[in-house]
Parts: structure tokens; C-alpha cells; sequence
């Protein structure tokens, strides 16, 4: 057992911190960049008289640092190897490394910075899970289309999962498509229903949407995805959502008798909710990656203002209410880093096995670690609000303000407790295994005698 990141990942986070001081933080700080990310980054980010948009300036400076890692070779890392990522069998754990790395850094940290802006979703080393699904579940034709497209910034699509009135129950979605011949004589389908908070609909040139095919509600059997051009008849924004943290891109879309061909589906009919499992468990863990390094951040910086700031005659560290609330939040820290490495490392395993066999990985790892996902994911969410709250209340005033990075931490990972599974549906999947009415198949469990609970598990 080896609590050592391996070698060669050292290496590349070290050649990474060079990008980021040579190219990125030089860029953040030209020509006033730095509004972008100072006390004024929530006005300079967005258009206030145009629904809450992002602004087109903060937008193409996001562009420019994605060229800038893209041309370094640092931005498509985690992507198929065949489009030029790295190719990795150890994938999640260098992706959790290195978002925690991001996150951490006391220069560029807290997901407040040009190099890895978490507001966005953006980094020096990219994240598209579409690109993941299309290596996966894309004809040979949706890839070549897509997937360079993708890389290129030219092909941006929402993911259509959530509605008006369902969110963590998917499975009972209102939005359905029925088999129809389309006017060329060609088949196709007709979509109908609404899609609600699809991030980066405002520059979107597809909307990935899910709806019901065939089965009953609440069944997890019977959903198709569907590849849908933005400018299809029928596809309208009701509204843009404003958030707690502004800018916003996240919209109510409507779907009224929307046309397209059969080309349109990706992945199978009936089982678009495979797709989502695609993704779904590597974003989780790497998400939770991040919120473990933005906490680290606030405590960090805590411990550092504490020591240097004198009140009554002394340090503000030598008083143990500074300090034990710190301890604390810096022991759950370091306990979750290690269970996220090692559920990294798990997750990669499975992956290897699966290859080796030809199944699908993410089915294996929904079955044998969706819990352990889920415990990283929710507590590492959880305490990433609760070491910004910390951070705020030891800075004092100046900690409310908008001159350090804390609100700001606050308000945006305060929506990951919500988002990519709320903890209560995470913690829902913890308790399902640890009270045994899911098993990871290497143990017995007794059979869930509770209907409440099946019909849970098929939401899970």
C-alpha cells in the first residue's frame, strides 16, 4: 500500500504549475483581466440588462485560455485517445489528482482563476463528458461529426435530463417522442416536453434531451437520447434562470412537436439512461475532487490569516475557537482526499477488468462503488460550504467581503449539494448498501422488502 501519487503524476502536475505561471496567470493579469476574478468578477461576468448572461469579453477569455492549454497539450487529457487524449488506465485518479491540485493551489486556487474557473466548468484540463458518451454510444458517424467538432469549441451541447417538475426522479419525466415519418419519408421522431436548467443553452448548437419512448413512469427502461440542432422548429427558451451566483446560463427550454430523423438518437432506443451512467459516476468523484480542494483552499488560507493577524495584543491563532473549528475542517479534508484517491483508484481497476472482459465499465462501477461515489461526492460538497463559511467568519469582515474569494466559494459550490445528485439522493445510495438492500454482488444482502426503497433504487 502506497499513499505516494505515482511518479509520472507528480511529473505532469509540476509541468502543469509551469503552464499556469508562464501562460495563464500572465493572460489573467493583462489588460485588466483580472475583473474577471477580483471584487468586481461578478459585474464583469455578466449582462445584467440581457437576462444574466455571461458577457461575451469573460467568454472569449475563457476561449483564449483553452487555446492556450489545448496548444501546451494539457487540455484534452482525459479525452479518447484517438482525439488526443492521454490515454491513461489510471484516468480517474489523474483526473482527481488534478482537480484537487486546481483547486488547492494556494497561488490559483479555490476555482476562483483563469487556470480552473469552476463557476464554468472550465480548466486547463478539460472536462466535456459529451465527448465521453459519443466515444462511447456514437455511430461511427455521430463521432467523426461531433466529437473533433466538440474539441474545437464548434459543437456545444445542453444535457436534458432534469424538467419542470421532476429532478431527481428522471425516470417519471413528462417529455416524451413518438415514432413518426418525417415529410421526406424518412423515420423520425417527434419530441415533446420541457427541459429545465440546461447549462450553456445561450451558445448551444445542440441540445442532448432525453425523453420516454415506450414503458411506464418511474421506469428506468424505455428512455432515448436525442441529438437536437438548437435551431430545430419547436425549440424555444421560456427563461433563463437567475442563481445564487450570477452570470447565468441555465434555461427552461420547451420542446413542441420537434422533428428529427432517426440519425438523431444516440445509443440505443429505450436505454438512454445507460448514457448518463457514463458520465455520471466520473463526474461525481471528480466533482467531489474539486469541492475537497476548494475546502483545503479556505482552510489554508484561514490558517495563514489567522497566524499573521494580531488582535488583543496576540495572533488570532492562539485562540482555541480559531483553532479547533480548523482542525476539525483540515481532518475531514485529509481523510476525504484519501478516500477519494482510493475510490479513483478502484474505479480505475473496475474500468481495466471491464475492458479486459468487454462490458460496460460504468455498469460494473455503479454496482460495485456507486456508494463510496457517493459518500466522497456529498461530503466533499458539504464541506466545501462549510470550510468557506469557516474562511468568512475567521476573516472577519473583510471575509464577508467581496475583496477575497470566500462568498464566492460559497455561493458556487453551494450548488453541488443540489446538482450531479443531491446529497439526499447520495446519501439515499449510501444507506441502501450499508443497510443491505443493495449489495456490491461479493457479499449477501437481504432482499429490500420495502416497496418504497425498489422504487428508489431504480431512481439511484
Amino acid at each position: 500500500m502506497n499513499f505516494e501519487l505515482p511518479s509520472d503524476l507528480q511529473s505532469y502536475l509540476g509541468r502543469l504549475d509551469t503552464f499556469i505561471h508562464d501562460k495563464i496567470l500572465p493572460l489573467q493579469h493583462r489588460n485588466d483581466n483580472n475583473r474577471f476574478f477580483d471584487h468586481r468578477r461578478e459585474s464583469s461576468r455578466t449582462q445584467w440588462d440581457n437576462q444574466g448572461l455571461p458577457t461575451p469579453e469573460w467568454e472569449d477569455l475563457l476561449r483564449q485560455a483553452r487555446k492556450l492549454a489545448d496548444d501546451a497539450g494539457f487540455y484534452r487529457f482525459p479525452f479518447p485517445k484517438e482525439f488526443g487524449g492521454a490515454g491513461s488506465d489510471s484516468q480517474n485518479l489523474y483526473m482527481c489528482a488534478i482537480r484537487y491540485h486546481l483547486a488547492s493551489n494556494p497561488v490559483y486556487g479555490g476555482g476562483v482563476g483563469l487556470a480552473n474557473d469552476l463557476q464554468n466548468e472550465h480548466s486547463v484540463v478539460g472536462n466535456n463528458p459529451i465527448i465521453i458518451m459519443l466515444h462511447h454510444y456514437g455511430t461511427p458517424e455521430q463521432q467523426k461529426k461531433f466529437i473533433p467538432a466538440s474539441i474545437r469549441g464548434e459543437f456545444r451541447a445542453t444535457f436534458g435530463l432534469t424538467e419542470i417538475h421532476h429532478g431527481s426522479d428522471a425516470t417519471h419525466m413528462d417529455t416524451t417522442a413518438k415514432s413518426v415519418t418525417l415529410p421526406s419519408g424518412e423515420p423520425g421522431y417527434e419530441i415533446n416536453g420541457n427541459k429545465k436548467w440546461q447549462t450553456g443553452m445561450h451558445s448551444a448548437t445542440h441540445c442532448l434531451v432525453f425523453a420516454r419512448t415506450s414503458g411506464q413512469a418511474g421506469s428506468p427502461r424505455g428512455i432515448t437520447a436525442f441529438i437536437v440542432p438548437r435551431e430545430t422548429p419547436g425549440v424555444e427558451v421560456a427563461s433563463y434562470e437567475w442563481t445564487l451566483n450570477m452570470p447565468t446560463d441555465h434555461a427552461t427550454v420547451l420542446f413542441e412537436n420537434v422533428r428529427v430523423p432517426a440519425s438523431a438518437v444516440l445509443g440505443p432506443v429505450d436505454n438512454g439512461l445507460a448514457i448518463a451512467q457514463t458520465f455520471t459516476h466520473e463526474n461525481r468523484i471528480r466533482q467531489a475532487s474539486s469541492s475537497c480542494g476548494a475546502a483545503r483552499y479556505c482552510i489554508d488560507r484561514s490558517v495563514e490569516y489567522a497566524k499573521r493577524r494580531t488582535v488583543f495584543g496576540k495572533p488570532l491563532s492562539s485562540n482555541q475557537a480559531i483553532q479547533w473549528p480548523l482542525v476539525e475542517l483540515a481532518t475531514q479534508a485529509e481523510m476525504l482526499r484519501l478516500l477519494i484517491l482510493r475510490t479513483a483508484v478502484e474505479m480505475d481497476q473496475v474500468t481495466a477488468q471491464c475492458k479486459a472482459s468487454g462490458k460496460a465499465p460504468w455498469i460494473a462501477i455503479e454496482k460495485q462503488l456507486g456508494h463510496k461515489i457517493g459518500m466522497c461526492n456529498y461530503y466533499a460538497n458539504r464541506l466545501a460550504t462549510e470550510s468557506a463559511d469557516r474562511a468568512i467568519q475567521i476573516h472577519g469582515g473583510v471575509g464577508y467581503s467581496r475583496h477575497h474569494p470566500f462568498e464566492h466559494i460559497w455561493r458556487h459550490f453551494r450548488r453541488y449539494r443540489i446538482t450531479e445528485g443531491s446529497e439526499e439522493v447520495q446519501i439515499r445510495k449510501v444507506a441502501a448498501y450499508l443497510f443491505g438492500y443493495k449489495t456490491t454482488g461479493e457479499e449477501g444482502g437481504k432482499q429490500a422488502t420495502e416497496q418504497e426503497m425498489k422504487k428508489s433504487e431504480a431512481k439511484l
